[in-house]
């Protein structure tokens, strides 16, 4: 422990009690974690699969995995349950299925499934509707985060007009994810949450499973993730919580930094330690920060400092619209790296909406230089990749109708929408699963004799692959489907060009790899845990291959909470930009200055800020005005590009390229 500093040690050693361990920006929070959990396991005799380290993403809790395998002794034979949240929700359920409602073998509904299943409702219940379906499910999702059932609803969440439409879906989206036998990724907490709540003796068993709870990010926490929390550790008192409460940033989506304070009051005899050394940045970057964050107010305070020295002055650039925002920014990007000779990957663009990305993607194209954009389409949004995923989950979980929805007709076999509309109203006549319905006497009475065959012989062709699950592995099944249904050559006919055909294909292909790597990571992994494991997977961590790339990465602050760089850009740092317009409106600025800070505390050696003084909206020039926080930064240690904070835009971007050519020699 000797590379700890003292509040980390002290941290580390303590085991008496609850402990919150208030971890600023770039203070090691994962290092305190990672030593914690070795010296439970080799100073206290505690089993080591009797530790459970939970945190958000699959990326942290690979890094804190591969922390804690270094301070272990070689071959440990029992090693320590690290995972996110939601994988730890999932292996409650895997075991208490029964006494979830659940049947074996349930299917896991990602974002789009939970947006189709109540789009199908809204339809149903009130016909076309106004509302955006995300709106709806965003709803809903935010009661079961809060452990609502339907009847417990608050009335004021329920009265006006979108929570009217989402609570008259709500009751009905239930009933549908327990009659196609699936969990969306809100029922993975919510679902063991309320199983201990409800039962004892359920509750007793889990306590004595996981024994030892530590949690990072902890103010990302929402009241579901909360309530596990609480139950599982409130017996023996053996927590350890580590978060920040100035990086809470995602209310939008549930996350409640008063559960830090909470604490408090649940674990009477809590303990609070401050990481307050920053690993990371230079003193004139938490200078900013701290007096940026100290505004708002605080239950714990604290105030980041660093050993790494002062440095470089802010510098805030000053444009006169968006456009010449860009060029000012890429243009010094570009001084900056050939004066310094600093690869494009030390450099970050980060700002508050996805719509500002735009002209910074086009003036980074202009000038040949590689990025990476955050938040990208991703893999497995690919159309081929959800068919052969969907051809899977309707193996593994005859109750899915939502995957055979998508497969029925994919590649085409002759059964076009009315067909699927007959076999759907027949499914709901007899209350089955679309599964359950074909080849059935009713079913094939609706539909043409050679429709009908088909239904039949495609549920005879699902029956055979379940049966094959049994014997096959998942990747050797995967392999036989594609084969079977001549994917590979389908996706030669329907594709437009050879280019795309073989990009799909490379597609599928690499499906298949991610079932390797997930069998190899656990040969005894069934069909339905290797669905259930690619649904899970983080998105942020597919691109491996990008991070090894020499190339600058352009983000949004929220994307980057977690992450560090040489050199940051934090763009359009104005009002109705940083703070966003809606939390004028609404009165949240605290978390918008929390946004900002996160933004700050990304940069390691230098900060630059820009704003644009004009900016185009649904067509029309607006006036802006720099962010109120640029005012409450501290004003000794802001440079101003131009006099007095006024840049003249196209003769310092002109500058800059000269200066830069100049460089170069040209």
């Amino acid at each position: 422990m000797r590379e700890l500093n003292p509040p980390q040690r002290e941290a580390v050693r303590h085991v008496d009690g609850p402990l919150l361990v208030l971890a600023g920006a770039g203070s090691g929070k994962t290092r305190v974690i990672a030593h914690k959990i070795a010296h439970l396991i080799a100073a206290h005799q505690v089993e080591a699969d009797g530790i459970a380290a939970i945190t958000f993403t699959n990326k942290a809790a690979n890094e804190m995995q591969s922390r804690v395998a270094e301070l272990l002794p070689k071959g440990s034979r029992l090693k320590p349950w690290i995972s996110t949240f939601h994988t730890l929700g999932l292996r409650i359920l895997k075991e208490e299925f029964e006494s979830c409602g659940l049947r074996p073998r349930f299917t896991l509904f990602d974002a789009r499934d939970s947006e189709a299943a109540l789009a199908d409702i809204a339809r149903r219940s009130f016909g076309s509707t106004t509302f955006d379906i995300g709106a709806l499910q965003h709803r809903v999702s935010a009661w079961k985060s809060a452990l609502h059932e339907p009847e417990t609803v608050p009335l004021e969440e329920k009265s006006d007009p979108l929570g009217k439409a989402a609570f008259a879906c709500y009751a009905e989206y239930l009933r549908t994810l327990q009659a196609f036998n699936a969990v969306d990724f809100d029922d993975l907490i919510r679902l063991p949450s309320l199983l201990l709540r409800r039962s004892p003796g359920m509750l007793l068993k889990w306590q004595a499973r996981l024994r030892w709870l530590l949690v990072d990010e902890y103010q990302d926490t929402n009241l579901a993730q909360y309530e596990l929390v609480r139950m599982i550790a409130s017996a023996k008192q053996r927590l350890t919580a580590v978060g920040d409460d100035d990086q809470s940033i995602y209310a939008w989506r549930g996350a409640r930094p008063e559960n830090l304070a909470a604490l408090t009051r649940d674990f009477p005899t809590l303990k609070v330690i401050k990481l307050e050394q920053n690993y990371r940045s230079m003193g004139v970057i938490l200078k900013a920060a701290n007096q940026l964050i100290a505004i708002n107010p605080h239950v714990f305070e604290k105030r980041l400092w660093s050993e790494k020295g002062f440095g470089e002055r802010i510098r805030v650039m000053g444009a006169a619209d968006e456009f010449f925002e860009a060029e000012l920014v890429v243009n010094h990007i570009n001084h900056q790296r050939v004066l310094h000779n600093t690869p494009f990957r030390d450099f970050a663009i980060l700002f508050r909406s996805n719509h500002q990305a735009r002209v910074f993607e086009s003036a980074l194209r202009e000038r040949g230089i590689p990025y990476v954009i955050s938040g990208s389409r991703s893999f497995f949004d690919a159309s081929e990749v959800k068919d052969v995923l969907c051809y899977l989950r309707a193996i593994a979980n005859p109750g899915d109708d939502t995957a055979l929805l998508r497969i029925i007709n994919t590649p085409r076999r002759g059964l076009g929408a009315a067909t699927v509309e007959v076999v759907v109203q027949v499914a709901s006549e007899l209350q089955r699963s679309l599964r359950e319905t074909l080849g059935t006497a009713a079913l094939n009475s609706r539909a043409a004799p050679r429709v009908a065959k088909l239904l039949e012989e495609f549920g005879r062709w699902l029956e055979h692959f379940e049966r094959e699950s049994e014997t096959l592995s998942p990747l050797e099944l995967a392999k036989q489907v594609i084969s079977d249904v001549g994917y590979e050559d389908w996706l030669e006919q329907s594709s437009e060009t050879p280019e795309d055909a073989t990009r799909r294909k490379n597609n599928v292909f690499e499906l298949l790899d991610w079932i390797a790597r997930l069998l190899k990571q656990n040969p005894e992994r069934s069909l339905s845990d290797v669905v259930a494991a690619l649904t899970l997977i983080d998105m942020l961590d597919r691109k491996d291959d990008e991070e090894d790339r020499d190339a600058l990465s352009l983000m949004t602050l929220h994307a980057a909470k977690g992450l560090e760089f040489p050199q940051v850009y934090l763009v359009g740092f104005e009002e109705n930009i940083l703070p966003h317009r809606s939390s004028i409106d609404g009165d949240t600025i605290e978390e918008e200055r929390r946004l900002a800070y996160v933004g700050i505390t990304r940069a390691q050696q230098r900060l630059t800020i820009s704003w644009a003084r004009t900016r185009k909206r649904y067509g029309k020039t607006e006036e802006c005005q720099p962010s109120r926080f640029l005012e409450e930064l501290p004003k000794e240690d802001l440079v101003f590009d131009g006099e007095a904070g006024k840049t003249t835009d196209r003769t310092a971007a002109r500058a800059t390229l000269a200066s830069l050519k100049g460089l170069l020699g040209s």
